[in-house]
């Protein structure tokens, strides 16, 4: 015996072609999700510097931003000039702190012939955030 699925009568009324175009569309809507942090484990707890940002663990970032975490742990030595200077957080993404709080390093981006767009800012209270898209964005890293 084949059992037919019979929609409510409220759906009943749409037509057939546009309640088919509802579906795609919310289907197309739901995989072009901008977001792009990743949901802390369960059990763990974001840090209060976190809290209402996207996040990433720091096991998920690309392998030079891990590369150049290694570095910012060692104290250096950095391959680019300009790491280490102080970030202004100029775009205001970043929580509102005295000039000199935060500091930026390059991450290697593989074929670019300059620095890229990935950084990694890092504040006087062990905070990290990394950026892929040059501080258009950001997300907490998570350690």
């Amino acid at each position: 015996m084949l059992l037919r699925f019979v929609p409510p009568p409220v759906l009943r009324r749409v037509p057939r072609a546009l309640a088919g175009l509802l579906v795609c569309l919310s289907v197309l809507l739901t995989g072009c999700s901008s977001h792009t942090g990743t949901a802390t484990a369960p059990g763990a707890s974001t840090p209060a510097w976190a809290r209402g940002m996207a996040t990433v663990e720091e096991s998920r970032l690309p392998a030079e931003a891990r590369q150049t975490l290694a570095l910012i742990d060692k104290g250096g030595p950095f391959p680019y000039a300009r790491d280490g200077v102080v970030f202004g957080n100029f775009e205001g993404l970043l929580p509102r702190r005295q000039r000199g709080y935060y500091h930026e390093y390059t991450v290697r981006t593989p074929g670019s012939r300059d620095r890229g767009a990935r950084r990694l800012v890092t504040g006087q209270g062990a905070e990290i955030y990394y950026t892929d898209d040059h501080y258009k964005s950001f997300r907490a890293v998570l350690r």
